[in-house]
């Protein structure tokens, strides 16, 4: 019986054995693998050269290969190493070249990210010396600061809202928005809670009847007038907005159409007249925005801030630029002169359409409704929503606020009116109207002494006590529209009934 090396499976020259594991090896082989491993090969337990007992046998005579034995056997053997030597080298080139494409793939990865991360290193640097160049806004309280039993105006202070366009809102804008809203605060401390001497009183008011009415204004075809808006500068100019796509503006005084224009490709549902200037602005389901001279009877500009239908519109107390609420889910600040959008936001949480927007009277600030019932307080500048007013079941239709720009009315598909605090964020009254009524249009009148709230009738309350002072149900559609004359000494409604009417003494 020979013996056979455990690692070789030959004959060994110095045969040693392991007394850990028993086996016999090559004693250069069991050297070398002690050497770079410390252990036995067969069950990996340590062991050294010095534990390693040699057996002393006479040395064989090895036989030779029996394909040794002839040349054409060597030759092939040789062949057979040649092949194997030149297929493990195509395969060890064929794996080379896969390394190097991993490599060039990653290194070029590596180079992307980079370029991103300076990018994006560099904007947010770019904001921050933006943002710091900012004054602290001096408007609302946070809502965390609310104390916890006020449940009903649950805030979303602080939370990042997706600006989708920051183009034009210029550190001189912001400078623009925080001078006027100064001067307005100002004129608000100097009047106080004095009522105006000429302001008609709560007696006088609860005698008003209807004194006019026109339904020419508007095609029949298309019956209904959707929105109205009177002069500031003044109230004898009645602005509307109608269903046959058109938008009339119209002379009280004269009982005169003054101009007809034309231009929507659909419906108009929001209309405004520029306190100083012969220019009105217009808004419809056709997603367009366009401004037009009254005189010339011309558009002079189409503001397309949006993607779907606009719903609500808002001037400035600058009256340079518009605020605009549509079903796109964005509210957006426009440039009334050259058109451009200055900035374009959404609430990327909420995912909800935007049914109404109407500026704080001082302008850093406004309010939004949603079709999830939802009143949404902005801080302009910042362009974050500050304060969120649950409380209404049904898309918000309309919302005012109060000349004071202490109170919010808003109005919603649940029959009723909310009134809020706009310093405490939470809701002080509730008007429960009668029921299936429809809130379309709610106005304040300059003084905030009283609150109109027409839909299925039209109704006055007095401020405060909340009670109610007037009562039409003269239209024989919705109401649409409201608006008071100066001190209200008239008040005008238009409705789907295609009338405009005004009630007075």
């Amino acid at each position: 019986m020979s013996l056979v090396c455990a690692i070789s499976n030959e004959v060994p020259e110095h045969p040693c054995v392991s007394p850990v594991s028993n086996q016999v090896f090559e004693r250069r082989l069991i050297e070398k693998y002690i050497a770079e491993n410390g252990v036995d090969p067969m069950n990996s337990q340590p062991l050294s050269e010095e534990q390693l007992i040699d057996i002393k046998v006479s040395h064989p005579i090895r036989p030779k290969a029996p394909s040794s034995t002839s040349i054409p056997a060597i030759l092939k053997a040789l062949q057979d190493e040649w092949d194997a030597v030149m297929l493990h080298s195509f395969t060890l080139r064929q794996q080379l070249q896969t390394t190097r494409q991993e490599l060039s793939h990653a290194l070029y990865q590596h180079d992307a990210a980079c370029r991103v991360i300076a990018r994006l290193t560099k904007e947010v640097t770019a904001a921050r010396e933006a943002l710091a160049t900012l004054k602290p806004q001096a408007g609302l309280v946070a809502p965390q600061s609310m104390p916890a039993s006020q449940p009903a105006a649950g805030g979303a202070g602080g939370e990042p809202m997706e600006v989708s366009v920051q183009v034009g809102m210029t550190p001189e804008i912001i400078q623009k928005l925080q001078d006027k809203a100064t001067v307005l605060t100002t004129e608000r401390k100097k009047r106080g809670k004095t009522v105006p001497e000429e302001l008609v009183r709560a007696e006088d008011l609860s005698k008003y009847r209807q004194v006019a009415s026109h339904a020419g204004l508007h095609s029949a075809s298309v019956p209904g007038i959707l929105c109205m808006d009177l002069c500031p500068s003044d109230t004898n100019k009645v602005l509307t907005g109608g269903a046959d796509k058109n938008v009339v503006v119209f002379d009280k005084k004269e009982e005169q159409i003054i101009a007809t224009l034309k231009g929507h490709t659909k419906k108009v549902t929001s209309v405004i007249y520029h306190p100083s200037q012969s220019v009105v602005f217009s808004a419809s389901p056709d997603s367009t925005i366009r401004v037009w001279s009254v005189t010339g009877g011309n558009c002079i500009q189409v503001v397309r801030a949006h993607e779907a239908s606009v719903t609500g519109l808002s001037l400035h107390a600058t009256g340079d630029y518009l605020l605009s609420s549509s079903e796109d889910q964005y509210w957006a600040f426009s440039d009334i002169q050259t058109g451009q959008v200055l900035t374009k936001v959404t609430d990327e949480a909420a995912g909800v359409a935007l049914t109404c927007a109407q500026f704080h009277p001082d302008g850093l600030i406004f309010g939004t409704g949603t079709a999830d019932s939802q009143i949404k307080i902005w801080d302009l500048k910042e362009r974050t929503n500050v304060a969120n007013f649950p409380g209404h079941s049904g898309p918000v239709t309309s919302i005012a606020f109060s000349e004071n720009g202490y109170y919010l009315a808003t109005g919603a598909q649940d029959s009723s009116v909310k009134l809020w605090d706009l310093r405490k964020l939470k809701n002080f009254k509730t008007i429960a109207l009668d029921n299936n009524y429809e809130v379309k249009s709610l106005v304040f009148d300059q003084s905030g002494t009283y609150l109109a709230v027409g839909g299925s009738d039209i109704r006055v309350y007095i401020c405060k006590q909340w009670s109610e002072v007037l009562n039409f149900s003269d239209h024989s559609g919705l109401v649409t529209g409201l608006a008071f004359g100066d001190n209200a000494q008239f008040l005008s409604s238009a409705g789907m009934d295609r009338s405009l009417k005004f009630y007075s003494l």
